[in-house]
């Protein structure tokens, strides 16, 4: 049975939602599901942006057939051409063997690379700014490359003022009944899976984003229509301003995210003393991660959010604990800078993590390393709660 949702008088919601997947591309913990966003427009011409994920299959093509009412589909934008909002391109050509696929040059040899069915024949290419026209409403269309990929585009109809943004604006998260961004609780419930959407898939291309922001900023924005969760109809300045931020990696609040690798608890007890200490100094919304049991998409996304990093980390076959590594390493993949940072390392024995940290901190963008850097040898002792207190003095006095 079809599950369609009414966004104004002729377009539609024709998406669906998983909340059995486990791991989004296979990589990131995605507890509350995950949303697969199509839209059908039904103009004089019907127009169909993007498709879905496979696993929804069904569910999308009784979508748009009780829609359609048994008319044909004449055009399919395609803004994004990875196989969660374009896996079933081919079947939507099967059932609809006229109609025209509307993508840029780029999107040709990636749809041929998916599909074998003749791509060259259907395609309408379209360039920066071109136009086009389903009969009542008119679009135009804004190159995005590297948002995430090359071939990205976004599709603005000019008519109803409504921008089809591809992964842009998306978030983590099953559709639960509500479609538009202001039917919930967004920053309270959705925030943080949405700031761990951007910052894990989209993070690395920051320069590449605020390229996109600058092209549509100069347009009025009645609806914001992403490919993953909600559908933003009031306060989008708000969430754009949040994309503004994040691009340009300047941290969401001067707060301490404090990542911990420890083997017997005793760099993890030194990690709850100094939190405790920056909490008495005033310190709000202070975050703690065990490498070893969060996933680090997480603390990717928490360490967006926060001016301030601690790294503690036991030493591991003389280097690293390993956890800990594959976390400094996601971060140094996804572009992660402007930070200060703290560290403080601990051994039994050659006690080398910290040096390795630095040198892994060192060859990212503008990563300020505080001085002193705390030096534990099994387990804290009470002469070191001094170096703690000023380690936290440092880490307040350099917020100011």
């Amino acid at each position: 049975m079809y599950c369609v949702k009414k966004i104004n008088k002729q377009l539609f919601w024709v998406g669906g939602t998983d909340r059995r997947l486990a791991l989004f591309e296979n990589a990131y913990p995605i507890p509350k599901g995950i949303s697969y966003n199509a839209y059908l427009l039904l103009d004089d011409k019907t127009v169909l942006f993007d498709t879905v994920d496979r696993a929804i299959t069904e569910q999308f093509f009784e979508n748009i057939e009780a829609l359609l009412r048994g008319r044909t589909l004449d055009y399919v934008v395609v803004n994004h051409m990875e196989p969660d909002h374009c896996a079933t391109l081919g079947e939507i050509v099967l059932k609809y063997p006229d109609v025209k696929i509307i993508c840029n040059v780029k999107t040709v040899p990636i749809i041929k690379q998916f599909y074998n069915f003749d791509i060259d024949s259907r395609a309408i290419i379209v360039k920066e700014k071109d136009i086009f026209s389903s009969g009542s409403h008119t679009f135009t269309f804004f190159m995005a490359p590297m948002v995430h990929w090359p071939e990205v585009m976004v599709t603005y109809d000019m008519t109803d003022k409504v921008l089809f943004s591809a992964d842009a604006f998306g978030t983590f998260g099953a559709m639960n009944g509500n479609l538009f961004a202001d039917e919930i609780q967004f920053e309270r419930e959705w925030l943080d899976d949405a700031r761990r959407y951007y910052t894990n898939i989209v993070g690395k291309y920051g320069p590449s984003v605020q390229t996109l922001l600058k092209k549509v900023s100069v347009l009025d924005i009645q609806l914001l229509c992403p490919l993953h969760g909600p559908v933003w109809r009031e306060n989008i300045s708000w969430y754009v301003e949040k994309y503004l931020t994040w691009s340009s990696y300047e941290p969401e609040e001067k707060s301490v995210m404090i990542a911990y690798g420890s083997i017997y608890g005793n760099t993890e007890n030194a990690a709850n003393i100094l939190a405790g200490m920056l909490g008495d100094r005033g310190v709000k919304h202070i975050a703690m991660y065990d490498v070893s049991s969060t996933h680090p998409s997480i603390i990717l996304s928490e360490a967006f959010r926060c001016s301030h990093l601690v790294f503690a980390s036991s030493t591991y076959n003389g280097g690293i604990f390993s956890n800990m590594e594959h976390v400094l390493m996601e971060m140094k993949a996804h572009g992660l800078q402007n930070r200060t940072v703290a560290i403080i390392e601990n051994g039994s024995w050659g006690v080398l993590s910290g040096k390795q940290i630095q040198e892994l901190l060192g060859s990212m963008k503008n990563m300020t390393i505080l001085e002193n850097m705390i030096t534990i040898k099994s387990s804290l002792k009470e002469g070191q709660l001094e170096e703690l207190e000023t380690l936290a003095d440092q880490i307040v006095a350099s917020m100011a």
